[in-house]
């Protein structure tokens, strides 16, 4: 069985701040994300972008996913930060309001001219009217390794109320969601702000659980343990889909057409998530090992 990396949660880190910084060692994210935009303000890029470099290349942050947020390459900064990025051991670099395939080439081609290695992967950030239409296209390319909604921009671009359920944006939410199962690309729902509100961001996570996203990004710590709890299966679901995979082959040895557990029926689909299930299981514990 391939393992799957978990990608539950996803933590913002501002990566000017050296006490968050070193927090995020200790913090059970499955992976965080060195922020050197929204987070930091434009005196402090320089000091972000080298302390960023600096947490990513340690070794000190475990099993967790490391990746970089950089900023947008028609910013002052964005070819610095990409090319700092690409000298790291990082997995990903995480790039705002990319809008189309050209902007994904781009930033590809920048990576590859600081000599990052192919393997080095774009986080591709949704969150545009425009990004949404071609998310598509955008999800397909070869270089993005996962899609990330960038909600409270999308909200405020599409003029949106942020009410709870967020009725508004789920439409776009499920054109991207599309876009990345069409691609067989990772896709992490958008942050939620009211870090005080406990149940609501439980409810959101599981409004986007529910919907099919692989993962939450969350910008406190404190919103790492409800993610991670949420997106695992719990030890019911992985019996269950163990005893679904038994069945399933048993009765194939038998050459029986039809399958059924428990007076269900059981079909290829139910199969593949059975195994789908078990698979990210196996990771978690590893990530936890």
């Amino acid at each position: 069985m391939t393992a799957l990396r978990p990608r539950r949660s996803a933590l913002y880190m501002p990566a000017a701040n050296e006490r968050a910084l070193e927090k995020a060692k200790t913090i059970a994210a499955d992976a965080i994300i060195f922020d050197l935009e929204d987070a930091v303000s434009p005196d402090a890029k320089d000091t972000a972008r080298t302390q960023a470099v600096a947490a990513a290349s340690s070794g000190e942050y475990g099993k967790r996913e490391l990746t970089i947020r950089c900023n947008a390459l028609a910013t002052p900064w964005g070819a610095d930060d990409v090319a700092a990025a690409a000298r790291t051991p990082i997995s990903a670099v995480v790039i705002p309001k990319i809008d189309s395939v050209a902007q994904v080439d781009e930033v590809s081609r920048a990576l590859d001219a600081a000599g990052a290695p192919a393997t080095m992967g774009i986080w591709a950030m949704i969150e545009t009217p425009t990004a949404i239409l071609d998310c598509r296209a955008i999800a397909a390319h070869p270089r993005v390794a996962a899609l990330v909604m960038g909600t409270n921009d999308l909200a405020k671009e599409l003029r949106a109320a942020q009410v709870p359920g967020r009725h508004a944006l789920v439409p776009s939410l499920h054109m991207a969601l599309l876009a990345a199962r069409e691609a067989g690309k990772p896709i992490l729902d958008g942050v939620y702000n009211d870090i005080k509100n406990a149940d609501g961001f439980r409810a959101e996570c599981v409004q986007g659980s529910e919907m099919g996203f692989d993962g939450k990004t969350l910008i406190h710590p404190d919103q790492v343990p409800v993610a991670n709890d949420v997106w695992s299966p719990s030890d019911d679901e992985v019996a269950h889909a163990r005893r679904v995979i038994e069945a399933f082959d048993a009765a194939l040895a038998e050459g029986k057409g039809v399958v059924q557990l428990d007076g269900r029926m059981i079909e290829n689909l139910h199969v593949d998530n059975a195994r789908r299930a078990i698979a990210i299981a196996e990771a978690i514990a590893e990530l936890a090992g």
